[in-house]
């Protein structure tokens, strides 16, 4: 068997070139790993990923157009055993556990890649799964939490833009009273104690990007 065949075959999905040739000259280094495509949106993730059929692929959540989750998700409707670590700022909960459930092998925030992001290649091309001690953490801590909904999180949206509860009812056309009581149930279910504490802490957590 040759090098090339033994070799992990990774594809990095990052809107960011200096981050792609930042996964580039780690990976360079390594004998038993090859780059072997980029992409810089979720469309040509899909696209590459079909193509080339990585072992691994380093998926950021953040970018224009379709985002990493979806793409993730399209990857896996048609290759259930595709193995995806998820690149993320974000160390939210809500970000780490939607990746998971939509089948994330591996959550890996940007600050670890270093030190970290070798490691996590070779764990789950092994077939483990990899989550930082820091999420893992959040995660255990608001499992038993009620998430926002759909509409709950537009709201919120709006209230972190600086908007006041007619202008938010304006623009997503529903009553100022529809708000007030929609920000009622996200400070309940947040525990904040008022509308900038439940933007902070969805902020923290993941929920606003």
């Amino acid at each position: 068997m040759s090098d090339t065949v033994r070799r992990i075959r990774i594809l990095v999905v990052d809107d960011h070139p200096l981050l792609r040739d930042g996964v580039a000259a780690v990976l360079g280094g390594e004998a038993d790993m090859a780059l072997v495509g980029q992409a810089a949106s979720g469309e040509q993730a899909i696209d590459m990923f079909r193509r080339l059929g990585p072992d691994v692929t380093l998926m950021d959540l953040k970018m224009p157009g379709m985002k990493g989750i979806d793409a993730m998700r399209e990857i896996r409707s048609g290759s259930p055993r595709a193995r995806i670590i998820v690149l993320t700022t974000y160390p939210g909960d809500v970000q780490a556990l939607q990746a998971l459930r939509a089948g994330a092998s591996g959550f890996l925030l940007k600050s670890m890649l270093r030190k970290d992001l070798l490691d996590a290649i070779r764990a789950v091309h092994a077939g483990r799964r990899v989550v930082p001690d820091e999420v893992a953490s959040q995660i255990a801590q608001h499992m038993h939490e009620q998430d926002l909904s759909e509409r709950e999180i537009q709201v919120l949206d709006s209230v972190a833009q600086g908007m006041a509860n007619k202008v938010v009812g304006a623009r997503l056309g529903i009553t100022e009273e529809t708000v007030k009581a929609h920000m009622k149930n996200i400070m309940g279910k947040l525990s904040a104690r008022d509308r900038t504490h439940a933007v902070s802490i969805a902020t923290s957590r993941g929920i606003l990007g």
